[in-house]
């Protein structure tokens, strides 16, 4: 049943005042000009709609009375952490409300236990810091690590730079706290590494997009802390030949980072930076390995062998953390760089490593037929790419051509054995190509799911499905 069908959204003239009542002072916020900073993600959503009130939650208790006033008065909810999502999964619905978990920054970090207890709203970066205080590390690292939530990141199941050696969000959550759309409040998992009794519902919940209920407390493991990182960059005079150094390397190592950019995304890093790149390489890949320091060494060089047999340009290496760093920065920027070019499409698609060749290339066809900018950066090492569709919103025919090449990235993805969203999620940008890529026997599970747990369709009406 879809949304619209469900009247959920519509508010005719809804009462706010047993919500107000019910939750600590100034959590509830009614005034347009304020409410508009939460009506969008870094998607950038058109179709985005005006709230009815935001709730800037302080606690689970917070959450539960939002979903039971909303149970009752079939209101949609869309819960929102630092809006720094590309999917359009925050985006706001008309009417709907949004709970805000901005305020919403406890943290527990216990060394013996190699465990923190979070709640959402604290950034990545925070989480990063608070382990690193007793000698630890979180590992999962997204580009915007510095101003994305940890609530975000397990909604999407995030990924990041490191995740072809450590994995991603869904590898280090332990346990949740997750309000349900009736507002009970269910606690899942824990601090224990090993914990099989029942289904796994914590893993249910991570990755589900706001759709299956509101995540307010998230256990998180935690691993020492990193050691010093050797960096290698290579730059290759053709596609074909970095996208061989990938498989290479994957095919016998396992580096920190393995990281690709194309020669548009070098460009426009290079811009802005004018830290030296080469602008006439076709691709170059930012390679790194936290192996002990001699291992470190070797690894590295092995990587720099076979890059060179894939006829490396040049190859750099370094031990020094600083330099290391700021080529990991620079892959970083790729996304703020292009975005002054124009406005952005930003793809989030996902094949086996076999395959980014195949993908490469064909993204690069698309890019010819439609005649669209189309940059393409990539989480090489495990086969997730972000390609970055460059076009002027004011330029209509442009645009068309922007949009269909945005949905024949994804064909090319799923043609090859991948999947239209590797970390980003699926939102309201992606869910048209979602029956495609699941297939109707999955898709009806999906929904049978989501139909058990959300069954009035309130939790982030029109996303996903």
């Amino acid at each position: 049943m879809d949304v619209a069908s469900r009247g959920v959204g519509t508010t005719g003239s809804v009462d706010l005042t047993p919500l107000v009542d019910a939750l600590p002072p100034g959590c509830v916020i009614t005034d347009p000009d304020r409410m508009d900073a939460y009506r969008w993600d870094r998607a950038n959503d058109p179709l985005a709609g005006v709230p009815l009130a935001v709730v800037r939650a302080t606690c689970t208790a917070d959450v539960q009375a939002v979903m039971r006033f909303a149970t009752a008065q079939r209101l949609g909810v869309v819960t929102r952490g630092a809006g720094s999502g590309l999917s359009g999964g925050a985006s706001a619905v008309a009417g709907c409300l949004v709970v805000s978990t901005e305020r919403m920054r406890a943290i527990t970090v216990d060394p013996s236990s190699r465990t923190a207890v979070v709640e959402p709203g604290l950034l990545n970066a925070e989480v990063k810091a608070a382990a690193a205080e007793h000698g630890l590390w979180y590992p999962p690292d997204p580009s915007s690590y510095e101003f994305c939530s940890i609530g975000g990141n397990v909604a999407t199941n995030a990924g990041g730079l490191c995740c072809v050696k450590y994995g991603v969000t869904g590898d280090y959550v332990l346990g949740l706290t997750v309000v349900l759309a009736d507002g009970t409040a269910v606690e899942l998992g824990g601090p224990r590494i090993k914990d099989v009794a029942g289904l796994s519902l914590t893993k249910l919940f991570v990755g589900s997009e706001g759709t299956l209920g509101v995540i307010t407390r998230i256990v998180l493991r935690l691993l020492p802390a990193q050691r010093p990182r050797a960096t290698l960059v290579a730059t290759f005079a053709s596609l074909d030949d970095a996208t061989g150094a990938v498989l290479a390397v994957t095919r016998g190592l396992r580096p920190s980072m393995l990281e690709f950019m194309d020669r548009t995304s070098i460009n426009a890093v290079e811009d802005l930076t004018r830290m030296g790149l080469d602008r006439d390489a076709e691709a170059m890949l930012v390679i790194q390995s936290d192996e002990p320091h001699t291992h470190a060494a070797q690894e590295i060089e092995h990587i720099g062998e076979l890059c060179r047999a894939s006829h490396a340009v040049e190859v750099f290496t370094t031990d020094d953390p600083q330099t290391g760093e700021a080529f990991t920065v620079a892959r970083r920027m790729a996304i703020p760089a292009l975005e002054k070019k124009g406005s952005l499409l930003l793809e989030d698609v996902g094949v086996p490593v076999p395959a980014l060749g195949a993908l490469v290339r064909g993204i690069e066809a698309i890019s010819r037929a439609r005649e669209v900018l189309i940059a393409v950066i990539a989480h090489a090492g495990d086969g997730n790419t972000h390609p970055l569709i460059v076009f002027d919103p004011m330029d209509a025919d442009q645009s068309a051509r922007a949009q269909r090449a945005y949905g024949e990235v994804m064909d090319l993805a799923i043609a090859l054995g991948g999947t239209i969203t590797g970390e980003h999620g699926v939102g309201r940008l992606k869910k048209a190509w979602l029956p495609n890529y699941l297939g109707p026997d999955a898709l009806e599970l999906n929904r049978r799911i989501k139909d058990c747990l959300d069954p009035s369709g309130i939790l982030n009406p029109g996303a996903v499905f």
